[in-house]
C-alpha cells in the first residue's frame, strides 16, 4: 500500500452569506475594476509596438496602481495570471484560424461590474479547520482597520475533509457567493494490477484505449453536438453579450466540462476492472503546430473542433482521477503513431487507407486506426514491445462506448438507445 498526495477542489457554501456578502461583494468588484485596468493598460502597449504584455510586466507595472492594492497583494496577482491566460487562449484561437475570436474584453455592463472570481492563496487566508471556518484577507484599500477580515462559516459535503488547505476561490454563483477551496489530500491506494493501456486522443472518437488484448473506443458525437448546437443558439442573439449569450455560453462550458469528467470516470473505471497500473497516453501538446513550430491547416473546421478540444483540461482530469486509484499516467510522444503498424513496427503515411481504417502492406493488419494509434502508444513504455503475427481481432472491431445524454456517463453502444443534444 503506497502513499499518494493528490489536489482536490471542493465547493462549500457560506453559512454566514448575509453577513459577508457586501464584503465579498467589494473583493469581487474590486477584482473586476483591477482587470480592466490591466485590460486596458495591455490594449495601449499592444497599439504601440504590436506586443502584449504577459503577467510579470503587468504585475510590476501595476504594483503602484490604487486598484492593486483594493485586493491582498497575491489576490491581485491572481486576477493578472488569469488576464495573462485569457490572453494566451485567444492566442491559440487566432493561430488555428478562428478569425471569429476576440481579445479578452471588459468586465462592464453598463455603468455596472460584475462580481469577479477572487483568489486566495497562502497568504491570503488562515484556516480553522475544527470550528469550519475560512478568514479571508482584504485588500489595503478596501480595510476598515488594519486587522480587517472577512470570515466566512462554510459547509462542505460531509464525506469530505477540508484539510491541508492550498487556495481558496471566492466565487459568485447564481445569486450567493460559494467558497472554492483546494485541498491537498495524503491517501493509500495500492494499483489494481501490473497491466498497461495506451490512449490516444482525437476529434471523432476522442479517446481509444488499447490494452493489448482488445480496445475501447469513445466516439466524441455527443460533444460535437453539443457545441454546433449552442453556436447556433449563441449565434441567434442580437448582442453577444446579453443574458441569453452569457447563459448559453455558460451552460455549453457545463455540458462540456461534464462531457470530459464522464469520459475520464469511464476510462479509469475500464482500467480498473482489468488490472491497470500504468495508463500511457499521447502527448499532444505540438498537436496544433506543424514540424517548423507554425500553426497547422486543418480545414475550417477541422480548426475549429481542434481547438474546442481541451487536451490539456481531459490530461489533467485523467492523471488525477487515475492517481486516486493508484494508476499512474505516463504521457509520450505520439510522433508516428498513426502511421506506424502495431504488429510489425513498419511506418508508411500511405498505410492509413481512410480516417478510420489502417491497413499494413507487409504483415497484412488490418485495424481502426485509433486503435492502431493506442496500442503504438501503449507499446512505447513497454520493455518488449509485441512486434509479431497475432490475432489482431479486437484492432479491427473495438468496442464502442457512447455517450448517454439523458443518463450523462458513458456506456455500451447496445445499451444507449438515444443520444439527444
Amino acid at each position: 500500500m503506497a502513499i499518494r498526495s493528490i489536489t482536490r477542489t471542493h465547493r462549500a457554501s457560506i453559512r454566514n452569506q448575509r453577513q459577508v456578502r457586501d464584503g465579498l461583494d467589494t473583493l469581487g468588484f474590486a477584482a473586476a475594476k483591477l482587470w480592466n485596468v490591466a485590460r486596458w493598460t495591455a490594449g495601449r502597449v499592444w497599439d504601440a509596438c504590436g506586443q502584449i504584455p504577459d503577467d510579470s510586466v503587468l504585475k510590476s507595472y501595476l504594483k503602484s496602481h490604487e486598484r492593486y492594492a483594493d485586493l491582498n497583494a497575491q489576490s491581485s496577482q491572481a486576477t493578472l495570471e488569469e488576464l495573462d491566460e485569457a490572453f494566451k487562449g485567444w492566442y491559440g484561437h487566432r493561430n488555428n484560424g478562428n478569425e471569429k475570436a476576440n481579445p479578452p474584453g471588459y468586465r462592464k455592463y453598463g455603468d455596472d461590474h460584475p462580481r469577479s472570481t477572487v483568489t486566495f492563496k497562502e497568504d491570503g487566508f488562515k484556516h480553522d479547520e475544527k470550528n469550519g471556518y475560512i478568514r479571508l484577507s482584504k485588500g489595503r484599500n478596501t480595510k476598515a482597520h488594519w486587522s480587517d477580515f472577512i470570515l466566512c462559516a462554510y459547509d462542505a459535503d460531509p464525506d469530505v475533509a477540508i484539510e491541508n488547505v492550498q487556495q481558496v476561490r471566492a466565487v459568485y454563483e447564481r445569486g450567493e457567493w460559494r467558497l472554492h477551496i483546494v485541498c491537498r489530500h495524503d491517501i493509500e491506494v495500492e494499483p489494481p494490477g501490473d497491466r498497461t493501456a495506451g490512449v490516444d486522443l482525437g476529434i471523432c472518437n476522442v479517446a481509444a484505449v488499447s490494452f493489448g488484448d482488445e480496445s475501447l473506443l469513445f466516439p466524441g458525437g455527443g460533444l460535437k453536438e453539443d457545441e454546433y448546437y449552442f453556436a447556433k443558439q449563441r449565434a441567434e442573439c442580437d448582442d453577444s453579450f446579453s443574458r441569453e449569450a452569457q447563459r448559453l455560453d455558460r451552460k455549453r462550458t457545463e455540458r462540456r466540462t461534464h462531457f470530459l469528467h464522464a469520459l475520464s470516470k469511464a476510462i479509469v473505471a475500464e482500467c480498473v476492472e482489468r488490472g491497470v497500473g500504468t495508463l500511457v497516453v499521447g502527448d499532444l501538446s505540438g498537436i496544433r503546430d506543424d514540424e517548423n513550430g507554425n500553426p497547422t491547416n486543418w480545414g475550417d473546421h477541422g480548426n475549429l473542433d481542434l481547438h474546442g478540444w481541451a487536451f490539456d483540461r481531459f490530461t489533467t482530469m485523467l492523471d488525477y482521477k487515475a492517481e486516486a486509484e493508484g494508476i499512474t499516467v505516463e504521457q509520450v510522444s505520439e510522433r508516428d503513431t498513426s502511421k506506424s503498424c502495431s504488429v510489425c513496427g513498419r511506418c508508411d503515411d500511405s498505410q492509413r487507407v481512410e480516417r478510420g481504417l489502417y491497413v499494413c502492406d507487409d504483415c497484412g493488419t488490418v485495424a481502426n486506426a485509433d486503435t492502431n494509434g493506442a496500442e503504438n502508444i501503449r507499446q512505447k513504455v513497454l520493455s518488449n514491445p509485441q512486434r509479431e503475427d497475432r490475432d489482431n481481432g479486437w484492432m479491427a472491431q473495438p468496442a464502442v462506448r457512447l455517450f448517454d445524454c439523458r443518463e450523462g456517463v458513458f456506456a455500451p453502444q447496445e445499451q444507449v438507445a438515444d443520444r439527444e443534444p
